[in-house]
């Protein structure tokens, strides 16, 4: 089965007075049927623009594109009935009322009407479907979005921070929600910020950076590999003194994190090393443990730029290689 979207060397440019900006610099993505894919970046990383270029509304300067097996954008059309999207925040008519909202776009795009009592129950908004929109704090009208986007019962639907303005509970229900869909056949990509969240409804991930992909795989694997970094977290026996054992740990190569009440070593590849050296000062551990990597560490350390060649370029993981080497082995 070929993947449900594949974007291959995608580029995109922007001119101004200041000169030539590269939202996309060769990015690549695939996603598989059935999945909850996350697609996650910083701030200006291009996001929205490959979400945006993807659905034709923008056009790229390079690349190839496919969506259910079909070259967009020249194929859209034949494609455009099958899925479903919320790129950026989704406006609404205010005096309207949600079941009224939906059923116009049911109309507009040829749904049976009794879909729009479906989606509203879907997202949670059955009991306030005759209010008005102006009334609806900003996660309802988030989960109206989401229900628009669900009428055609697309095959293919993409979130853009669908969870933005909902509450805990409400977050909870839109991580049921997507995977419930997924588990009914629908394959859902989903753009949030809430790296915990995605970590727990995302099967894979793909982690954009400068327009460039920087890392991609099924979220344990991708955790995994960071895992293999050998960070462990190191307490000491009470009344021992804690800055003399960062010192001499420091001193031999290891980064040190200093906690509360223990400290973390991040770059350990055998973590034995570490009670040796302090037991030859008489500095003796009451507890050192791996430390599990989770979804935002390795965001935050694989979306760090680095110098390359005299400019600030991002450090490409494509491939994900496992780490190479660390402190103490």
């Amino acid at each position: 089965m070929s993947p449900v979207l594949e974007i291959a060397g995608l580029r995109k440019t922007y001119r101004s007075r200041k000169g030539v900006r590269k939202a996309l610099d060769g990015f690549d993505m695939v996603v598989e049927a059935g999945q909850v894919h996350g697609f996650l970046g910083p701030n200006g990383s291009g996001k929205t623009t490959t979400l945006r270029t993807l659905l034709g509304l923008i056009k790229p300067n390079g690349g190839r594109m496919a969506l259910l097996g079909q070259e967009v954008p020249v194929n859209l059309p034949r494609v455009a009935g099958r899925v479903g999207a919320i790129v950026e925040s989704p406006q609404f008519f205010g005096n309207f009322t949600a079941r009224d909202t939906l059923s116009l776009l049911a109309d507009a795009g040829c749904v049976d009407r009794n879909r729009v009592v479906a989606v509203l129950e879907l997202v949670g908004l059955r009991d306030r479907a005759k209010d008005r929109v102006k009334t609806y704090s900003l996660g309802m009208k988030q989960r109206l979005a989401v229900a628009s986007a669900l009428l055609k019962e697309p095959a293919l639907l993409i979130l853009d921070e669908p969870a933005n303005g909902l509450d805990p509970g409400g977050i909870r229900e839109m991580r049921t929600l997507m995977r419930t869909l997924a588990e009914s056949g629908m394959t859902v990509v989903l753009s949030s910020h809430i790296l915990a969240e995605i970590q727990l409804i995302c099967d894979s991930v793909t982690i954009i950076s400068a327009g460039r992909r920087v890392a991609y795989g099924k979220v344990a694997d991708v955790l995994a590999q960071h895992a293999e970094a050998g960070g462990v977290k190191v307490r000491l026996e009470p009344g021992v003194d804690t800055r003399s054992a960062v010192e001499l740990l420091r001193a031999n190569g290891a980064q040190v994190t200093v906690e509360h009440d223990h400290f973390t070593v991040g770059n350990a590849g055998n973590p034995a090393q570490i009670t040796r050296i302090l037991a030859e000062k008489q500095i003796y551990v009451s507890e050192l443990s791996p430390l599990a990597a989770d979804l935002e560490s390795v965001f935050l350390e694989i979306t760090q730029t680095a110098p390359v060649d005299g400019k600030n370029r991002q450090v490409d993981q494509t491939a994900m290689a496992p780490a190479q080497g660390g402190w103490g082995e």
